[in-house]
């Protein structure tokens, strides 16, 4: 039997080498804009820590039952009990998903839903949470933190609003957006209106360490089947036509593809179906894989290829072959607002964090969110948290099991504080809101993000 070869963590050493490097020199991220009154970010922050219990409890109670995509009933059911526990209308099962959660607190808002109302008296900002889990390694991803982290910062304002009636001008929505992991939820709940009218969107990711920014890449599925004709493969072999050496022609394509792609291009496939016996020529075999690309275009330049080599596959070996992009809807790569991440660094200075700016942690340590999407419809902001050690990658046992830890619950309290003050500064700050919405617009403004692939 031969030995299996543990993979070399030479690269990963470098890496962190060189990321420990990049942080002893980097500079915290500022903000020239004043943000909230000293007094009301005062009053707002000893709101989320009075609820450090309550949030506390999202942590655990999600971390002991994960549920994975479209299926976070009992999550989703705790939020909203939470919700009416402290006084809070919430809807469950809003904008055409049985999971997905919607409430809001303040006026009615005169945004655009494309950052653009610069100068609206009364614009509206979403905090979004996550709640679904991986399947066999729970909440790997931290998504419980997640949830903690939206839930605390809009009952927070709720409670602020409650308390002061002229604390802030505008609306607060929060948006419970079920599967992120594998999935879009967040882009489905978009085209059933989540976001119309919405100015901005804000919301906190747990991670190793403190990032203001880091790389998200867009995201598509693509599925090719391949349609041939059986034979038996000894007697008649010339008879037929193999799907499997279609698909296995493409496969190795794409490896060779990969030499010529942007470093931070992704591209991982499967072979779901190749066929059932070895003396039968396959008629059908199915690849899955994922694109992954840093930019829209880029990612819309490596889909084209990636359909070139699946009809180049097809033609060479006389089969038929069947495209079938986005079984889920796509995800875009996140557009960071800079001036929105800003306040943010500045609430997390106020909680003791340093969050570092984008390029201390390389390019190449990077996934996908749907946030993505929601990014490119309105200014958004998707910074990360840290709640486990350095070396501790997502979507791991270790992450799990740190998304259940003493420091999950501070990254929890930390994040809430962080996202309410984040909002409160755009509610309160004019200045700031126009130089958000001018920040989208010199972007390119929004996407039509369902026709951008199309």
């Amino acid at each position: 039997m031969t030995r299996l070869t543990v993979p070399s963590t030479a690269y990963l050493t470098r890496l962190d080498a060189e990321t420990r490097l990049r942080m002893a020199t980097a500079k915290t991220p500022d903000s020239p804009f004043a943000g909230a009154p000293g007094e009301l970010a005062a009053a707002v922050e000893a709101q989320v820590e009075a609820l450090a219990a309550d949030l506390s409890g999202v942590v655990h109670t999600l971390h002991q039952d994960p549920e994975t995509a479209y299926q976070e009933h009992r999550s989703a059911a705790y939020l909203v009990q939470l919700l009416h526990r402290h006084g809070i209308e919430a809807q469950l099962g809003a904008y055409g998903l049985p999971t997905a959660i919607s409430a809001e607190i303040g006026g009615t808002g005169t945004g655009t839903g494309a950052g653009t109302e610069t100068g609206a008296a009364a614009p509206t900002i979403a905090i979004l949470a996550e709640y679904d889990a991986l399947p066999e390694v729970g909440h790997a991803c931290g998504h419980n933190v997640i949830a903690a982290t939206g839930v605390g910062a809009f009952i927070a304002l709720a409670r602020t609003l409650k308390e002061d009636p002229a604390a802030f001008e505008g609306r607060v929505l929060f948006l419970g957006t079920p599967a992120e992991e594998g999935h879009s939820g967040k882009e489905v709940m978009a085209r059933n209106g989540a976001f119309d009218g919405v100015d901005a969107a804000i919301m906190v990711h747990p991670y190793a360490m403190d990032l203001a920014e880091q790389v998200w890449l867009g995201r598509r599925l693509l599925t090719v089947t391949f349609s041939g004709v059986a034979a038996h493969a000894s007697a008649q072999p010339f008879m037929g036509r193999n799907a499997l050496d279609a698909a296995s022609l493409a496969y190795t394509a794409i490896g060779l593809l990969r030499q010529q792609l942007p470093p931070s291009d992704r591209v991982h496939a499967i072979i779901t179906e190749g066929g059932q016996r070895p003396s039968v020529i396959p008629e059908k075999a199915v690849l899955k894989l994922y694109a992954r690309s840093k930019y829209p275009e880029t990612l819309k330049d490596l889909s084209a290829r990636l359909e070139d080599i699946a009809r180049g596959a097809a033609l060479m070996t006389g089969t038929g072959v069947q495209i079938d992009w986005d079984e889920h809807p796509p995800s875009l790569p996140v557009r960071t607002n800079s001036a929105l991440t800003g306040r943010w660094v500045a609430a997390q200075q106020r909680r003791g964090r340093a969050p570092l700016p984008a390029g201390v942690v390389s390019e190449t340590i990077a996934a996908s969110t749907d946030f993505g999407n929601v990014s490119y419809r309105i200014p958004g902001i998707h910074p990360l948290i840290g709640i486990a050690p350095a070396d501790v990658a997502l979507h791991t046992r270790a992450f799990a099991e740190a998304a259940g830890s003493e420091a999950a619950d501070a990254g929890a309290l930390d994040g809430a504080a962080g996202l309410a003050l984040t909002a409160l500064d755009y509610l309160s700050d004019p200045e700031l809101r126009a130089a958000v919405a001018q920040e989208f617009k010199d972007a390119g403004g929004p996407v039509d993000v369902p026709a951008y692939f199309a």
